[in-house]
């Protein structure tokens, strides 16, 4: 008999309950038992969504915010579109610092929302990167604004905790605790904190790989252009659980859009760039994991918000060359052998 659906009290209480998904095409000769977890289903449509909603909610509880403070935060992308989901709901003013790389359309969803947005164009000149210059604007904004208040993504315990509480939960209760890899893009080191805490704390025999990008900041020390939001950091954030990863794969742009391409054209899953790095490094590490090992990759947005960039053969073609040799460059079968169906 099929589960009765529920009915959620409030878009926020959608938030979580994902679903994991059989990956049975994307590498059809392992023998590996793959899972996808589409982050991308929460209603602010990311993974994003899940400490959004804590944040606030704790903080509203706690007292340490009311409905006339104003949220102050820095984000180009997925965190700043939860909050402004759940200030929406709680009737709460957002001001969300974002920066020149933040797409025309997130800030077009920020808005459509009700969050204001500030813009930082010029980088921290110390370091050269965009994201400690946002932070240096949101300090600035939180000795302006009276009663104002910063959810602080990047060492907010409510961040990992929801991971802790919700994410990991739902894939241990789903595959029954018989989980050997999963692999997580980082960014604020949230995620990839809770799903490694619930391991350690309910002794999971399973090795959480961080996926983080070439030139971040985060598991390296060499800082260097990238171009695909939502993965790595131009800084170490604060939830960095550093001591506690076994392991990290550093993947490069353009294998952020081959494995956007791949699950597409594969899976039929319109994912967004972190997710296309996860792909790649589960690609990367294929040949080392045992045969019959179970891998699931969080997968924590949808594609619609990269349809310009990553989906789009003009843009992937001006920057990384003819779009006919790209697969072949990266050591991938070419998009019409991706396109053909293989048994189920």
């Amino acid at each position: 008999m099929e589960a009765r659906m529920t009915i959620a009290n409030g878009v926020l209480s959608a938030v979580g309950r994902t679903p994991l998904v059989r990956l049975n095409r994307l590498s059809p000769h392992a023998e590996l038992a793959v899972y996808g977890k589409l982050e991308g289903l929460n209603p602010g449509g990311s993974t994003k969504d899940r400490p959004a909603a804590l944040m606030i909610r704790r903080a509203l509880e706690k007292g340490a915010i009311d409905r006339d403070t104003v949220i102050v935060e820095s984000s180009s992308g997925n965190m700043g579109i939860g909050l402004a989901q759940a200030c929406s709901y709680h009737g709460l003013r957002l001001v969300c610092v974002t920066d020149s790389k933040t797409t025309a359309q997130n800030i077009s969803i920020l808005k459509a929302y009700g969050a204001e947005v500030e813009c930082v164009t010029t980088p921290d000149p110390e370091t050269g990167e965009l994201l400690p210059a946002r932070l240096k604007r949101v300090q600035q904004l939180l000795a302006s604004i009276e009663n104002s208040w910063w959810p602080n993504q990047y060492g907010s315990r409510d961040n990992s905790d929801a991971h802790y509480q919700s994410t990991m939960r739902e894939i241990a209760e789903a595959l029954e605790g018989a989980i050997d890899y999963v692999f997580c893009a980082t960014s604020t080191c949230g995620t990839i904190r809770g799903c490694l805490e619930y391991v350690k704390a309910h002794d999971l025999p399973t090795q959480v790989v961080a996926v983080d990008a070439l030139g971040s900041l985060i598991f390296g020390n060499t800082p260097a252009k990238r171009m695909i939001p939502g993965l790595g950091a131009g800084l170490r954030p604060e939830l960095c659980p550093i001591e506690m990863v076994e392991r990290c794969v550093h993947v490069s742009d353009l294998e952020c859009v081959v494995g956007c391409w791949r699950l597409v054209r594969s899976e039929a899953i319109l994912a967004g760039g972190s997710s296309g790095a996860v792909v790649s490094a589960l690609a990367r590490l294929q040949s080392e994991i045992e045969p019959g090992s179970t891998c699931v990759l969080l997968l924590p947005d949808r594609g619609e918000r990269y349809l310009d960039t990553i989906y789009s053969e003009p843009w992937v073609s001006a920057h990384f060359g003819d779009v006919a040799h790209l697969w072949e460059d990266a050591g991938q079968v070419r998009r019409r052998e991706l396109a053909e169906p293989v048994g189920v």
